[in-house]
């Protein structure tokens, strides 16, 4: 008879756990950002998205990518996109809970910050979904220009209702938004979009054209960028038109992604697709970029809660695995690179949350000019440092990390989308000079948030003068803007966590992010032998 093998020596999946109350620098984050009455909520949320039923959900979204259907039967054009249930299930989760449109429909103060942390936490467990979520979250200020189109959608934006049939929007319960701007021949240079809008009658226009990347293409609008006869103008393009007939959106066919794999990005084509203008002719990137703005402060929550999850996992594995007669997390050399990805973690979070914050303040000069200088400060470096620490985060779990039937493939694959989205390194950095240049009161505001921090820690104040001194010369700085961008977003985090987070945490951070030698080839695992390990780790990830 054979005798059974027992395999022991490996981690148990990680679940069942509480996402907000396990993750302390978001709980501190969010009572200090105005959101403290949102706590118990935000515990019920946690508790819901680290149950093994919501994470089950996440990968078979995942493991279950969308199909593009784009015939019928009979050959008939259908352009349509069908998902795995799982994904349906995770949107009307998002939509009732307000990740949508619920600080739009329900403005208090805190109520950004309160969906920032939901935002945060969902993206540890699911991140395709996030998308059209994102992008039905940041159309509200653009759309509001005007009055017919706010009139017949923000109803159904602000419902908490997820309706996914494909139906004209005046019968659904609940609608998601989406966008185009991106051609083949331009990227980013949106100016060099060649889709054309020719007038119809009134604000009406005919579209002819396409999209290189149209995310979320079974949204029921989207915003677009196309060329009217006063120029590059933003328009709103239902699914339907009016007359209940199904818009000139011909999809092409979906992207093979490396990533984001349960949300569908397509390419398509416009045959006078009808469309409706919004703002003014030649108008069009500063309204499209205004919704870009919010994506961009989606895609630094994103990635802070991607990071978050990369750290739990690594902890949690080397608590549970044991190598050359103890356990992984007891081992010197592993305590180090583990206490480094906290503090990545630690600084990401209170840098995302005090962004958020800055959004809850609208009609506030100083949360303004902050959001326009650090916000693309903020999506550089937060987004720049993911895939990296991923990496580590992977290497901790070695062959279990890079394995799909395990998280950290997924996470690792994610990880460089929000760096490209809305932007990627260089367009951000040369954003921060931008706002310089248009709005040097942006300094302003950035002294200001730094200076409670000043005076008590001297390489946080060495860095501190260093950067203004620089930024007197920001037009002369294009060829560096990226260490620009990286210096605002690491100051920030070095002034929040001196102000707020426990010594040991400051004490750390500045030892190894504000002193001359602090990044060694941007590898983790190099803090100082005097850098309180233990806990760091206890703080990052109770045991």
């Amino acid at each position: 008879m054979l005798s059974t093998h027992e395999v022991s020596n490996q981690a148990p999946p990680l679940e069942s756990l509480n996402l907000f109350d396990r993750n302390r620098p978001l709980m501190e984050a969010v009572a200090r950002e105005g959101a403290a009455d949102a706590i118990g909520w935000l515990a019920q949320r946690g508790a819901e998205l680290g149950s093994p039923e919501m994470i089950a959900l996440g990968a078979a979204a995942n493991h279950n990518p969308p199909t593009p259907r784009l015939f019928d039967r009979s050959g008939r054009r259908c352009d349509e996109v069908e998902f795995h249930p799982a994904y349906h299930e995770l949107m009307g989760y998002l939509k009732r809970h307000g990740a949508s449109a619920g600080p739009w429909a329900h403005p208090a103060p805190g109520a950004h910050v309160k969906r920032a942390a939901l935002f945060a936490m969902y993206a540890e467990i699911e991140d395709g979904t996030l998308c059209p979520t994102t992008m039905t979250y940041a159309v509200v200020p653009s759309i509001v220009r005007d009055d017919a189109i706010a009139r017949d959608w923000l109803p159904r934006i602000y419902s908490p209702e997820y309706d996914p049939r494909f139906v004209p929007a005046d019968r659904k319960r609940g609608v998601t938004l989406g966008m185009g701007m991106t051609e083949k021949q331009g990227g980013s240079d949106l100016r060099s979009n060649t889709t054309t809008a020719s007038p119809v009658g009134g604000r009406e226009y005919a579209i002819v054209g396409h999209k290189w990347f149209f995310s979320a293409p079974m949204s029921d609008a989207f915003l677009i960028l196309a060329q009217a006869p006063g120029g590059l103008s933003c328009l709103f393009l239902p699914r339907f038109t009016p007359d209940g007939a199904q818009n000139a959106i011909r999809i092409q066919r979906l992207k093979d992604k490396l990533g984001d794999r349960s949300n569908a990005s397509s390419e398509v084509e416009f045959d006078g697709a009808r469309a409706w203008l919004v703002g003014d002719e030649g108008r069009g990137v500063r309204i499209i970029l205004e919704m870009g703005t919010y994506c961009r402060l989606d895609c630094v929550l994103g990635t802070a809660g991607l990071i978050r999850q990369c750290v739990s996992q690594a902890i949690h594995h080397a608590r549970h695995r044991s190598a050359f007669g103890r356990e992984l997390v007891d081992q010197p050399l592993m305590r180090n690179v583990l206490a480094d990805l906290a503090l990545e973690s630690e600084a990401a979070t209170a840098l995302a949350m005090r962004l958020a914050g800055a959004f809850d303040a609208q009609t506030d000069t100083h949360s303004t000019l902050l959001r326009r200088i650090l916000t693309p400060a903020a999506k550089y470096w937060v987004c720049r440092r993911g895939p990296a620490l991923a990496a580590e985060a992977m290497e901790v779990l070695g062959g279990n990390g890079y394995v799909e039937e395990g998280p950290m493939a997924r996470l690792y694959r994610q990880m460089p989308l929000n760096s490209i989205w809305e932007g990627s390194g260089n367009v951000m950095c040369l954003d921060v000079l931008r706002a310089i240049a248009k709005q040097p009161e942006c300094l302003d505001a950035l002294a200001a948030e730094i200076a409670p921090a000043l005076g008590r820690d001297a390489r946080l104040d060495a860095h501190a003068a260093k950067l203004t001194d620089e930024l007197r010369r920001a037009d002369e700085l294009e060829g560096e803007a990226r260490r620009v961008a990286q210096s605002i977003a690491i100051l920030m985090q070095g002034a929040l966590l001196v102000r707020f987070a426990p010594e040991y945490i400051a004490e750390a951070f500045c030892s190894s992010r504000l002193t001359p030698s602090a990044f060694t080839g941007g590898a983790y695992g190099n803090l100082p032998a005097n850098t309180g390990f233990a806990e760091i780790l206890e703080r990052a990830w109770p045991a």
